[in-house]
């Protein structure tokens, strides 16, 4: 025996989808540089925050690139001191304009390639100690997948990211949602999601997103909404029943479809009019869904019900009659 449940007004049947991450929320490591694992500081469910290295590795690559630095700044003082002479020869009429141009042309290049091999070892965000390179995060969650063991050799080229690092309490549920549905939800609109796991929990959500392209063989355009976890009760790849509630925020009643008698073309429940006592009460339906059924008259908010072994309950009574 349970009391009548109120909730919010939906506008369509609990839709079928799935809990996913929150890709505003998430990031997808790969390594910029080819070399191998020496060190691994993230395991799949740490907490981390931003710039904590997960990875440490030896790149002959970023030791090349470390090098070219080193080399363009070099030839770079060369050259400065070279046109420094150039300019001191050409002031005493030692050396003609020609090779003072020169010097200027010399030094120019080499500007260039010290820039150019800055910027290459910066993009690469190694620094100039050697050929130790670190995987950073670049935000604060948790690591939720982790693709790499020590001594295996990094490519840049990798089909699947090292590390994933998302935040569990920023989710997306994503619904498949049918054609017939489309006009029934806009961006803004809020939702109710339902899961296996908490059976008697209801988790809210708004709708952020909606498909531009319908699937031709599905007939169905994706829709994405965020949702809040609950201190991480809900885990991505979850299945979800989700439902779109209407902008009126009007109330309804609700029943499992276990707290329904149906006899002929009428709806009866047991409803407990004191402790023990139970009396067999005619209702109207509104929508009904496969596990659930709006009362739309007989029962009001609150009134407790028999939601498990009404049909047993309604045995007796007709053999005791």
């Amino acid at each position: 025996v349970m009391p009548v449940e109120e909730v919010p007004e939906a506008v369509a049947e609990p839709l079928n989808g799935r809990v996913a991450l929150d890709e505003d929320h998430t990031a997808r490591l790969y390594s910029p540089v080819q070399g191998r694992a020496v060190k691994i500081n993230g395991k799949v469910g740490d907490r981390v925050k931003a710039g904590q290295i997960l990875m440490q590795m030896d790149s002959p690559e970023l030791g090349s690139a470390v090098a070219d630095v080193r080399k363009a700044e070099a030839d770079l003082g060369y050259k400065k001191h070279a046109l420094e002479r150039s300019r001191q020869l050409y002031a005493h009429g030692v050396i003609a304009q020609k090779e003072l141009e020169a010097g200027l042309a010399d030094l120019a290049q080499s500007e260039a390639e010290a820039v150019r091999a800055r910027g290459r070892l910066n993009n690469l965000g190694g620094s100039r100690s050697g050929e130790s390179y670190s995987v950073r995060s670049p935000i604060s969650g948790v690591v939720v997948d982790r693709q790499v063991n020590p001594g295996m050799e990094i490519r840049p080229d990798a089909p699947n990211p090292l590390f994933i690092i998302t935040d569990p309490n920023q989710l997306w549920a994503v619904i498949d949602l049918p054609e017939r549905d489309l006009g029934k939800v806009h961006i803004g609109q809020a939702i109710n999601l339902m899961v296996d796991a908490y059976p008697d929990e209801t988790f809210t959500g708004k709708v952020t997103s909606i498909g531009t392209l319908l699937d031709p063989v599905t007939r169905r355009i994706p829709v994405r909404c965020s949702v809040d976890s609950k201190q991480g009760k809900l885990k991505p790849e979850m299945y979800a029943r989700i439902t779109p509630l209407s902008d009126s925020q009007r109330k309804v009643l609700r029943l499992p479809n276990s707290a329904l008698i149906t006899e002929g073309l009428y709806t009866f429940v047991f409803a407990e009019t004191a402790p023990g006592k139970l009396q067999k009460r005619r209702v109207v339906l509104g929508d009904q869904t496969r596990e659930y059924a709006v009362i739309a008259q007989g029962l009001k908010a609150g009134e407790r019900v028999v939601t498990s072994g009404a049909i047993l309950i309604n045995a007796e009574l007709a053999e005791g009659q």
